[in-house]
């Protein structure tokens, strides 16, 4: 196992943007390497954008809770195995899985998402005055493209926005390895409390939302709908909170693709897709473990070791995207993983392309001299954690 690399090296990023160096040589010379995580255990990283969709799309690879060797949690331990929680299908395998993505798939098409946009428009114009209200110099995140993001978000799922403070901290604090584990557990369970109070609310008075829609059919009990609203939230808020954010901090460091998308703003659903690429926010809480001994780009991968995919590292192989490391809002950017492949990919994309979309777009037309209020290398990453981030934006206009 000399030539295993620690579980911390492909997460050192040392640049604004760019995912760590090492994944430059790992994909040059062995996109599949031995991986040792925290506890001890050895098992594999995998970088290069081919191996990636194929460790993703093979289901002699699991995402169970039951089987899985969880590798690390982002205070640097090992989840154990423990049973399938109902309703949280993003740690289960078929059939399991599939019955309960199939309830909710409807819900996240892309005709829906599109019905969607004239509200985020809207939002994302109402969020925009609000961030011209605080007056320049201004936090971005703050107050623009976290309340943008949750107020979308709680609309779809049935949460009432003005009782957030109730249940917006709770995947803040999971996604921060800064923060004490005592109070995201904390506020695990007071939003979860909380989402309880919602659903039977529905049940007595249904609004045209998701959580009235499942609780209508009837086929879900209260842990489950529970568990789904709380998996929807989690996956669904961070992340493109801070895709919004960082997209729009790589806009304003890159002066020459801004100018572009201002030019021609008829482009921007092609802007959002090059961002989602080039930034690639879901760091590194993508993996699976092998059901039986498998062979991979000429090793053997033992039953029960843990594969991590390096979504960042896919999405700048140069075997897929010619210059990878240039944001070039033109380039086609079909097939990339930002939002993962396979049967585990995102469920809300679609939702998440409509979100960016306005918010882009309406920050730019509210805007048309935004820029960094700090200098770039100023501005403060959240560089470790699940999700790549901005720890705030501040912005001037």
């Amino acid at each position: 196992m000399t030539n295993a690399i620690s579980f911390e090296v492909p997460w050192a990023r040392t640049d604004k943007f760019d995912p760590p160096e090492v994944f430059r040589t790992l994909r040059e010379e062995r996109p599949l390497a031995r991986m040792v995580y925290p506890d001890g255990h050895v098992g594999w990283i995998v970088s290069s954008y081919e191996l990636v969709r194929e460790v993703l799309s093979d289901p002699r690879f699991s995402h169970s809770s039951e089987i899985g060797h969880f590798p690390v949690t982002h205070h640097g331990q090992v989840v154990p195995n423990h049973p399938k929680i109902p309703g949280m299908f993003i740690h289960m395998d078929p059939p399991d899985h599939t019955r309960y993505r199939r309830m909710l798939t409807g819900e996240f098409t892309v005709r829906r998402a599109n019905r969607l946009a004239p509200r985020a428009e809207a939002l994302a114009a109402e969020q925009a005055e609000v961030l011209r209200r605080q007056g320049a110099p201004a936090d971005l995140l703050a107050h623009y493209a976290r309340p943008f993001v949750l107020r979308m978000l709680s609309e779809v799922v049935g949460l009432p926005y003005d009782e957030r403070d109730r249940y917006a901290h709770a995947p803040t604090l999971l996604h921060d390895p800064d923060a004490a584990m005592e109070d995201a557990a904390a506020a695990y369970a007071e939003a979860g409390a909380f989402f309880d109070e919602v659903i039977e609310r529905r049940r007595k008075e249904p609004e045209d939302d998701l959580i009235s829609r499942l609780v209508a059919e009837g086929q879900l009990t209260t842990e489950e709908l529970r568990n789904i609203v709380t998996l929807l939230l989690f996956a669904g808020y961070e992340t493109t909170e801070s895709a919004l954010a960082v997209g729009v901090f790589a806009l304003l460091h890159h002066t020459d693709q801004l100018a572009e998308v201002r030019a021609a703003p008829q482009h921007l659903d092609a802007a959002v897709e090059e961002l989602l690429r080039y930034l690639t926010v879901n760091q590194y809480d993508t993996y699976r473990t092998a059901l039986e001994d498998i062979e991979l780009h000429g090793e053997v991968i033992k039953k029960g070791d843990s594969v991590t995919v390096s979504l960042p590292a896919a999405n700048r192989d140069p075997a897929k995207f010619a210059c990878p490391a240039k944001l070039d809002l033109g380039r086609d950017t079909s097939g990339h993983v930002a939002f993962g492949f396979g049967i585990h990919q995102c469920l809300g994309q679609n939702l998440a392309r409509v979100e960016l979309r306005a918010g882009l777009g309406a920050l730019l037309r509210a805007f048309p001299d935004l820029r960094l209020a700090v200098p770039a290398d100023e501005v403060p990453l959240r560089l470790q954690g699940s999700v790549f981030a901005v720890k705030k934006l501040p912005v001037a206009w």
